[in-house]
């Protein structure tokens, strides 16, 4: 395992049940989506974590217009594998967009659980996750309501 892998690795929690995500505790961007850098012979590069665990994990280098695409949506996720257990799949930025229209999140569905958040609360809400990971670990009470998109803090009802 190189430097790079065992920094990597490092920086990935798996949740404990079969097709749990592994989810990234590493830096993550304005995009709502981790960063990750490597040594290159010409310095640093900055990548996806979810590109580089892609890479690691089925050999397939992708060409840089090819899209990883979550099954989980959840923006941190980083379980690739050469199995159906895998939640990111390549395609293309077309299948993207279809992908995100019949999940329901594109700007104008009305049932996707982030509808009208901006980019900065999308953001936010990975990066509370990922402090949440951190701070306590996988545990269920709170890892669970942040991943479906719900604050664990907010007030009910009842």
């Amino acid at each position: 395992m190189t430097a790079d892998e065992a920094r990597f690795w490092s920086k990935v929690i798996k949740g404990p049940r079969e097709n749990d995500c592994w989810l990234w505790t590493g830096a993550v961007g304005d995009d709502g989506y981790g960063r990750f850098w490597i040594k290159t012979p010409t310095g640093q590069q900055a990548v996806r974590p979810q590109r580089f665990a892609y890479l690691l994990l089925t050999g397939e280098q992708l060409d840089p217009d090819t899209k990883l695409m979550h099954s989980c949506d959840i923006p941190i996720c980083v379980r690739a594998t050469a199995g159906t257990d895998s939640h990111l799949f390549p395609g293309t930025q077309a299948e993207n967009l279809i992908d995100r229209t019949q999940k329901r999140r594109h700007a104008n569905a009305h049932s996707w659980r982030w509808r009208g958040v901006g980019r900065a609360n999308f953001t936010a809400q990975s990066r509370q996750l990922r402090d949440a990971l951190k701070a306590h670990g996988w545990d269920e009470s709170v890892i669970r309501p942040l991943m479906s998109g719900h604050d664990p803090d907010a007030p009910t009802l009842f």
